[in-house]
Parts: C-alpha cells; sequence; structure tokens
C-alpha cells in the first residue's frame, strides 16, 4: 500500500471526515536541500515525502488548530518516523471556511 493510502485510510478510519483529501506534494520540493544523518542531500522530488492533508471533519468542532495538527500528526507518527518529511495539515470543522 503506498503512503498515501495509508494516510486516507488513517485519516478515514479516525476522523470519519465530510471531506478528505491527501495531496502529494512531493514533485513541488525537487531541489530542495534535506538534512538528515549529518549528511545533506538534494531532493530530486520523486516518491512520497511531502504530503498536504485537507479534512473537514466533526472531530475538529471547539478544538483549536494546533490541536487538530497535534490529533492528525499524532495518528500518522509512524509515517512521520519512517521518512514522511513534511505534512501540511488543512483541518476544518463543519461549516467553518476552507481554501478548497
Amino acid at each position: 500500500m503506498s503512503i498515501q493510502s495509508t494516510i486516507e485510510a488513517k485519516l478515514a478510519e479516525a476522523f470519519s471526515p465530510q471531506r478528505l483529501a491527501v495531496v502529494n506534494e512531493s514533485h513541488l520540493h525537487a531541489g530542495h536541500h534535506h538534512t538528515g544523518s549529518g549528511h545533506h542531500e538534494t531532493f530530486d522530488g520523486t516518491g512520497e515525502t511531502h504530503f498536504r492533508v485537507r479534512i473537514v471533519a466533526e472531530a475538529f468542532a471547539g478544538k483549536s488548530r494546533l490541536d487538530r495538527h497535534r490529533a492528525v500528526n499524532a495518528l500518522l507518527a509512524d509515517e512521520l518516523d519512517a521518512g514522511l518529511h513534511a505534512l501540511a495539515i488543512e483541518a476544518s470543522a463543519p461549516g467553518e471556511p476552507t481554501r478548497w
């Protein structure tokens, strides 16, 4: 299963979202420098390393932006530990304005 599919499945199961989009943005980061293990390398933009999560779910009602991000990050901790480099999160409750 791809990282994207795993992220989608985990978010769907945990939050029962009204709307969900997981966008692979890895290609937008080609040429950027990543550091890790004491060395620098240039990222070629391939693979599944940078994602944007857009989610609307009742579970986020009454929660701060920080609490929403913490919930998503905690759910995806295994993927972040396994090499997911960046995760942009746009989490909203139903009825809140979104940019998508």
